[in-house]
């Protein structure tokens, strides 16, 4: 049985990424990274609001209230919701030109994980960070395009990926400071098959739930690494899932133009919108980050 999927904004973004929604207010919150545009929508209903950011930026995670952390090209900056004032926090690669942000998530302990990469997807030259009240460190380095930064329920197992190699990992990890340890270890091997690994969430179930780049997929993870369900999404390039909702019991999906010519996108004519995915699920929602 098909698992209906509408237009949830149909506003095309060049490369929408980063969906994060904000429980306290019902509002869905994504990017368009080279777009350097904030997208913002009241949920259910309600029109989109897009804000004109200064640089590029590919991730938000909600502080308190009234304050949003930002992941851009040269680092974490707070946004003030209410006034859109966004001031610097801590500088990441912000001395390199050739890199930005990319997938980021907020571990249950409030951590948050950043990834960077090239701008133009240039070879290992970005990694995965690890930042937790004021402390910066390096996880993972020489990675072409983080993606899928995600943790169980309990905070024990990381996941990630370098959609470059398309190989799904999973890390231990301390429930306590989002740190990780040991060996990372392969969840789920896509190296040869359609698509890449992008942006995934965990439900409260321990599935984990992906969107596959080039393939207009989004697809479950049972907590064994056994895919268990696909479901159709309407443009080809999906980028990253989000649950939402007041139960946190559907997921909204964004994707992408990027990279396509005329002709690609006449034959994929909802690319770059996002979408709703009328599937129920047992969501969680991401915490607040600790700064």
């Amino acid at each position: 049985m098909n698992t209906p999927v509408s237009i949830l904004s149909d506003i095309e973004c060049q490369l929408g990424e980063g969906p994060t929604y904000d429980p306290n207010t019902g509002t869905l919150f994504w990017f368009d990274i080279t777009g350097r545009r904030l997208l913002e929508k009241p949920m259910p209903g309600g029109g989109v609001k897009v804000h004109k950011l200064p640089e590029m930026t590919s991730a938000l995670a909600v502080i308190d209230d009234g304050r949003q952390l930002l992941a851009t090209e040269t680092g974490l900056h707070v946004r003030d919701i209410r006034s859109g004032e966004i001031t610097p926090h801590r500088a990441i690669e912000a001395d390199n030109p050739v890199t930005r942000s990319n997938d980021c998530r907020v571990h249950p302990s409030g951590a948050f994980w950043v990834g960077t990469m090239g701008k133009k997807a240039e070879k290992k030259v970005g990694a995965i960070y690890w930042y937790f009240r004021g402390e910066l460190r390096t996880l993972y380095a020489g990675i072409t395009i983080p993606n899928s930064i995600c943790f169980s329920p309990d905070g024990a197992t990381a996941y990630f990926t370098d959609t470059d190699l398309n190989l799904l990992m999973r890390v231990d990890c301390d429930p306590l400071s989002g740190l990780p340890h040991g060996e990372p270890s392969v969840f789920f091997d896509q190296s040869g098959g359609t698509g890449g690994l992008d942006g995934s969430v965990v439900d409260a179930d321990g599935v984990l739930w992906n969107a596959r780049w080039g393939a207009a997929s989004l697809d479950a993870y049972a907590p064994d690494g056994r895919r268990v369900r696909s479901v159709a999404i309407p443009a080809r390039q999906t980028t990253c899932p989000v649950f939402v909702g007041p139960r946190a019991d559907r997921i909204a999906v964004t994707s992408a133009w990027q990279d396509m010519d005329a002709g690609a996108r006449d034959g994929d004519p909802h690319a770059g919108k996002t979408f709703l995915v009328e599937l129920p699920v047992n969501g969680r929602f991401d915490p607040r980050v600790a700064i």
